[in-house]
């Protein structure tokens, strides 16, 4: 899958700056196939998080964000040349889900936030459903991710590490009808996956 060139020259100019910064490690990025549709679901602990996942993994990844990480046109910039693009939260955004739709159907990677908002705390919040109605609509599987600081928060100075997790294909997480009660449980279990990578990482 050939990547946006302007992403490219991005991530290379950005690697060994958040590398300064953020003293990232990375462990288990092979999990993610060279190729096909995969969700990739994350925790989310700051604006960082998205160039962060970036960096971190060579196949471009197209997430949906927040639309008010948007109104600064410099950091619009620089996360949509990462692949974001803004959902309106809460409000049922129809050109978000499409666009999303059709990153899956290109064979793309769609990175969704499974908490939906940052966590202030560093803990964990309720995942949300989207990443489970859309893995079990487009028939997709979905790749848990953790985003683990050193003291709870994505602080620069300090050492992040970021686990991939393995796929995790629709029928492995119990969807098969799209029942709400599959998209709760399915989502409870990629966030016990992200929970598990947290706690190896800590170790």
């Amino acid at each position: 899958m050939k990547r946006n060139p302007l992403y490219v020259i991005g991530r290379i100019l950005l690697i060994p700056i958040f590398k300064l910064l953020f003293f990232y490690q990375v462990k288990g990025k092979h999990n993610v196939p060279k190729n096909g549709a995969f969700i990739i679901c994350s925790n989310h602990l700051s604006n960082f998080d998205p160039v962060l996942l970036g960096v971190t993994q060579k196949r471009q990844i197209f997430y949906m964000a927040k639309e008010e990480l948007f109104r600064n046109k410099f950091f619009a910039g620089l996360i949509r040349m990462l692949g974001a693009f803004p959902v309106t939260r809460g409000a049922g955004d129809g050109k978000a889900i499409n666009e999303a739709e059709n990153i899956v159907k290109d064979g793309k990677l769609l990175g969704i936030f499974i908490e939906g908002t940052r966590s202030k705390t560093g803990e964990f919040l309720r995942p949300k459903s989207g990443a489970a109605i859309v893995a079990q609509q487009m028939n997709v599987p979905v790749i848990p991710v953790c985003i683990t600081p050193k003291n709870k928060k994505v602080k620069v100075f300090q050492k992040v590490t970021i686990s991939w997790g393995k796929p995790l294909a629709p029928q492995e997480l119990g969807l098969e009808k799209g029942s709400g009660e599959e998209y709760r449980n399915a989502s409870r279990r990629i966030m016990s996956e992200i929970k598990q990578l947290r706690e190896n990482d800590l170790k």
